[in-house]
């Protein structure tokens, strides 16, 4: 019995009478081996990378239901007894939350959600290139499923990409490498259970009978799909998605920049190549520290406090081979569409004058040459876990801004983040995916989370990183669970006020992860 149970942590406001006993009902729908209290058993569920103390982000309790309809049942008795609970699909994000995000800042001890078990590959369709997915699906067991079946479809994927959940990772409107990386414009049509138990089916899925649910996004009337993305408003249990027709060729390529201010004549070569879809996937400007985590330790080139000194940079840089800036990019299509388009891409790269081009040929399996050219086409792998080597101690924030596709704002930015990052102590680990006008400037704030002081510094870093961007009009589109209200504080009183105003009316208990991107009833 539930009362019987090892029950550690009670959520914020909530009696321990009420909890045991929304505890007994939770057994009662998904059975007493997927309702986990144990401390043994919920450590690895707030264990994270931020600069926090992880107690503060404890559970209560995990539950693991495995349908649709347990997830109904189970949030009418969340409202019932004011138990709030946190989603999670599988709980990898590492870059910008806990394992498990449990808790937003303020609010503690939440029930997690976790739909390890809810991992079902429902609908493929080949001739569409369509996907229906449950949230625990990892893009290895998609990829497995295509592979298994013969299925000439290609999945975009993040980087690091086989523990990751393709409707985890949408959600949080996260990125690929592929001609399909802007992962969101690629979802079409989910499954919703609401606060009040009911399930909304977004656009064409309200239609009975209908076999348009994951082709056409907009529906009749208002589109609702994005209220669902980095938000608190409902528990996304059904996903649909487009997959990439495999193409009859694919050609991989690279190109070394040498200099630190190289980023804004090379922004400026890229974006035209991107906007005419000449180069049609998600390019990645990598500086040397974000290549180097990947193949070498730190502690090769330096091993002492503080941010690693230019001219061992440059020693490393020389020695390893990398440039200041290393641009991966492919093209795809037939051979002939291919000769044409590369032809327009080495005119580009002479006509600059600087930036040596390699291909699969020069490069073969030389990392992370390899392990790039593999996300490019979807391939799965663990390679960028480098970063996390890179100095140590578990410490790790993705700070990610987004910038315009204009030389003059990446070098300005760079500039920025790296003078506040080695202020503080730290290195700039970062990197640049360019979509059609924008890019997503990733940096990975790096730290020994076993320091004391590393850790404070951290901290302190990223405020500061998120308010002197702000000042100049920048702010990041994704962040850890200990920093979304300074970010939600970006967007202004009125965004605020407006996701509020939503939160009250379809979560006027505020049961579903609150806090989250700093949305509160």
């Amino acid at each position: 019995m539930s009362t019987e149970r090892e029950v550690t942590h009670v959520p914020d406001g909530v009696s321990r009478e009420n909890f045991l006993a929304a505890l007994a009902r939770f057994e009662a729908i998904v059975g007493p081996g997927n309702v986990l209290t144990e401390e043994e058993r919920l450590t690895p569920y707030h264990k994270t990378m931020m600069p926090v103390e992880d107690a503060g982000y404890a559970s209560s309790a995990v539950l693991q239901p495995t349908s649709t309809e347990q997830v109904q049942a189970i949030v009418k008795v969340c409202n019932e007894f004011g138990v709030p609970v946190w989603p999670t699909s599988t709980g990898r994000n590492f870059g910008y939350g806990t394992y498990a995000q449990g808790n937003a800042k303020g609010h503690r001890h939440q029930v997690v959600i976790d739909f390890r078990h809810m991992n079902r590959i429902l609908e493929v369709d080949a001739e569409l290139g369509t996907a229906l997915l449950e949230p625990g699906v990892t893009y290895q067991q998609l990829v497995d499923y295509l592979e298994e079946h013969d299925i000439p479809l290609w999945v975009s994927c993040p980087a690091p990409s086989a523990i990751a959940s393709p409707v985890g990772n949408t959600l949080d409107r996260g990125v690929g490498y592929t001609p399909y990386g802007e992962h969101f414009m690629m979802q079409c049509g989910m499954e919703v259970v609401l606060a009040n138990g009911e399930v909304l089916r977004t656009a064409m899925g309200g239609v009975e009978g209908s076999n348009s649910w994951q082709v056409f996004k907009w529906g009749f009337g208002p589109y609702l799909d994005g209220l669902f993305t980095q938000s608190n408003f409902g528990i996304v249990t059904k996903m649909g998605l487009w997959l990439m027709p495999k193409p009859p060729a694919y050609k991989p390529f690279y190109i070394r920049f040498p200099d630190d201010e190289d980023i804004a004549e090379l922004v400026d070569m890229m974006r035209p190549l991107r906007m005419a879809n000449i180069i049609p996937n998600a390019v990645v400007f990598a500086h040397a520290l974000w290549e180097a985590p990947a193949v070498i330790p730190r502690s090769k080139y330096y091993d002492g406090k503080g941010a690693m000194p230019r001219a061992d940079i440059e020693r490393m840089k020389k020695a390893e081979g990398f440039g200041a800036w290393n641009v991966y990019a492919a093209l795809y299509g037939t051979p002939e569409q291919i000769e044409v388009n590369w032809k327009i891409v080495t005119d580009a790269v002479k006509r600059l004058g600087k930036g040596e081009i390699f291909t699969e040929k020069e490069m073969g399996e030389t990392e992370p040459f390899h392990y790039r050219a593999a996300l490019m086409r979807g391939g799965m792998n663990l390679q960028e876990f480098g970063l996390y080597r890179w100095r140590g101690g578990g410490g790790s924030m993705w700070f990610a801004p987004v910038t315009v596709a204009k030389g003059s704002e990446t070098l300005a930015q760079t500039k920025l983040a790296t003078d506040i990052l080695n202020k503080w102590g730290f290195d700039y680990c970062g990197e640049y995916i360019v979509g059609m006008r924008d890019m997503h400037h990733v940096i990975d704030l790096l730290f020994d989370k076993t320091d004391e002081e590393d850790t404070k510094n951290a901290h302190a870093c990223m405020s500061e990183l998120i308010e002197e961007f702000r000042k100049r009009g920048y702010a990041v589109y994704r962040t850890n669970n200990a920093f979304m209200d300074q970010v939600a504080d970006c967007y202004g009183p009125v965004q605020r006020s407006v996701n509020q105003t939503l939160k009250r009316a379809l979560d006027p208990n505020g049961i579903i992860a609150p806090g989250k991107s700093g949305i509160v009833v």
